[in-house]
């Protein structure tokens, strides 16, 4: 796997106001890389503002602060019509809900076809609809699904299409918003498997967001663990699996469960205090070893580092 950056999001932050005078930190001064041909998993628990960063990476929402770099190029400066539309078919996302993504109006030759019309990828209607059915038979569906409605599919079938439509206009980086979470546990690996068999034929790029840490894991290269608006550890997946450091990452690997029934029975919860951080300092976010960074204050982080060696 090459080591060129493709995206880079600095310091990004995304507040909403809540009421008159509260503000909700959604999105609270990100930092991270995501290299070409790699999956990086982002993972939390629901709220924790992992959907929100994908959201405001695609410019479905406008960053409160902080960069993102696409390409060498600030997707936030981006700003005719012009910039947007080239900026929008290098990056695509592929949404949780197969039920609500989809317009219940259109059929799904016109769904999937809609990135194609947009940015003229089509010469004539011949080669429209060839275009169409060769993405339909990509993803695992066929061409006589083409001028059905999405309420004639079932929710596997209709992330597919989501997932063809977001392949349409040959994009380079695709967002997964908890593309799985929606669908029956025996149809997930199926669409995980598509998504890496894509990947592999196409070269592409995913940031796949998700609160399941067994599926991330599988597909992802490397994982940031997101809590409360701010990344609190990022390592390489094997490396974060076998060695988690920080107390809330290791509460989220503990939840966990196993097809192991002596395992399961003895299988002991860690649960996640955050008053037991140190509060002396703002914590800030450091490399424990080379590619393992972990959110922490200058005590913690000794105290990380003389656990590691001791293991």
């Amino acid at each position: 796997m090459s080591r060129e950056k493709l995206l880079e999001v600095k310091n990004l932050k995304q507040y909403f106001k809540s009421g008159r005078h509260s503000v909700v930190k959604a999105v609270d001064g990100l930092t991270f890389d995501i290299y070409k041909g790699e999956t990086f998993g982002l993972v939390g628990e629901s709220g924790c503002g992992k959907s929100t960063t994908g959201r405001t990476i695609i410019r479905l929402y406008d960053a409160t602060d902080g960069e993102v770099w696409f390409n060498g190029e600030n997707v936030h400066a981006k700003k005719s019509r012009k910039e947007l539309k080239k900026f929008n078919r290098k990056m695509q996302m592929i949404f949780q809900d197969p039920y609500a993504s989809l317009n219940p109006r259109m059929t799904v030759k016109d769904i999937i076809a809609e990135g194609i019309d947009i940015h003229g990828l089509a010469k004539n209607d011949k080669e429209r609809t060839e275009r169409v059915h060769e993405l339909l038979e990509t993803v695992g569906l066929n061409k006589e699904h083409a001028n059905r409605y999405p309420h004639e599919f079932s929710g596997g079938q209709r992330q597919r299409i989501g997932i063809a439509r977001a392949l349409a206009v040959e994009p380079e980086f695709i967002i997964a918003d908890e593309p799985i979470s929606a669908l029956d546990v025996s149809i997930q690996a199926q669409v995980v498997n598509l998504l890496k068999k894509l990947q592999n034929d196409r070269g592409l790029t995913y940031l796949f967001i998700a609160h399941d840490l067994s599926m991330v894991k599988y597909i992802s290269d490397r994982i940031g663990v997101m809590y409360f608006g701010k990344m609190v550890e990022l390592a390489d997946s094997d490396e974060l699996y076998k060695n988690p450091i920080h107390p809330y990452t290791k509460s989220l690997l503990s939840a966990i469960p196993l097809p192991d029934p002596d395992y399961e029975r003895n299988r002991k919860r860690v649960p996640y205090d955050p008053s037991m951080h140190d509060t002396s300092e703002e914590p800030e976010f450091r490399e424990i070893k080379s590619g393992h960074w972990v959110l922490c204050t200058t005590k913690e982080f000794e105290q990380y580092k003389a656990e590691m060696e001791n293991k």
